[in-house]
């Protein structure tokens, strides 16, 4: 028998707006973060926007994933107290890798793209969500889950609080932690690494609830004296939550449409990294940072021959 799990996202949305009054009064106080109205009205647009394509697309995925359940699962694992922590690490887990495609495949950055794309880092960032998951098909990270026996409804309960706990880390208040939270968990200060368009933190700290991922795949990079600045490598400049929503499929679109390329390269577009170009015109992660990589060459070559 399948419990009726609660909407873990959905209880906490109170909470949430709660959290980002208070969190909006402390930075007016103290003079540290940063909030600006249009932008996190346009955070809230897309948060419910998120909402509701969940709500009227969610059942989508859900049902694939139940086939799936039916047919395919090795073991029918149930809704005891054992499995529910198991299955947590597990999820988490999923998630770093599927946080991590995200950023490294254009095709899931399309959706994901949205999340980044305030140049500002508050609670209400967090509400900034995407209009486009079901389409982008992230949720298929989750079958080798229900095949290894966890049901889907369990899957989207852990998932719910995987991500309010993520809520609480996008914010400039709150400093480094103690050592050892900062070593197991994802903390404030590794998330705005993650926010970060800095060339030297760029694709960092995939981690949800917990980092470790980050440190056991080498994607980890801790916070340091260079302040992070947020957003995109190149910023969308508008707060409409449409083009914000759809401006990168629109990108997408328009590049694999492009005349005289291959179809490797058309695909390339679509899902290589992002910034992938079949001429050079841009760079991905990797080339920015050789690119920064080699000024930093040159600078220190050139300090070496002026002490000479």
């Amino acid at each position: 028998m399948t419990p009726d799990l609660p909407d873990v996202t959905e209880l906490a949305i109170p909470g949430f707006v709660a959290l980002v009054l208070l969190e909006l009064a402390l930075v007016r106080r103290t003079g540290r973060g940063r909030y600006e109205t249009r932008d996190a009205l346009t955070s809230l647009a897309m948060g419910a926007g998120s909402i509701a394509e969940g709500v009227l697309l969610g059942f989508l995925s859900y049902s694939v994933l139940m086939v799936v359940h039916r047919h395919f699962a090795l073991w029918q694992l149930g809704f005891t107290l054992p499995v529910f922590v198991i299955g947590f690490l597990l999820d988490d887990l999923r998630f770093y890798w599927y946080h991590r495609l995200a950023h490294e495949r254009r095709w899931l950055w399309a959706a994901h793209v949205i999340h980044h794309s305030s140049q500002h880092y508050n609670l209400s960032t967090a509400l900034r969500q995407t209009w486009t998951g079901t389409f982008a098909l992230g949720w298929l990270v989750r079958v080798p889950l229900v095949i290894l026996g966890f049901h889907p409804a369990m899957l989207v309960f852990l998932d719910g609080v995987n991500l309010v706990y993520q809520f609480w880390v996008h914010t400039e208040l709150i400093g480094r932690l103690p050592r050892p939270v900062e070593w197991l968990f994802n903390t404030p200060s590794h998330h705005r690494v993650h926010h970060a368009r800095n060339v030297r933190y760029l694709d960092a700290n995939y981690g949800g609830t917990l980092i470790i991922w980050d440190r056991l795949f080498g994607s980890f990079i801790p916070e340091g004296d260079e302040a992070c600045r947020y957003g995109l490598v190149k910023n969308v400049a508008t707060f409409n939550p449409v083009r914000i929503a759809l401006h990168e499929w629109a990108a997408i679109a328009r590049d694999i449409t492009m005349p005289g390329l291959t179809w490797g390269q058309r695909l390339r577009y679509a899902t290589g990294p992002p910034g992938y170009s079949h001429d050079g015109s841009r760079m991905t992660t990797a080339q920015l940072r050789d690119a920064a990589a080699s000024r930093e060459d040159s600078a220190i070559n050139t300090d070496v021959l002026h002490e000479v």
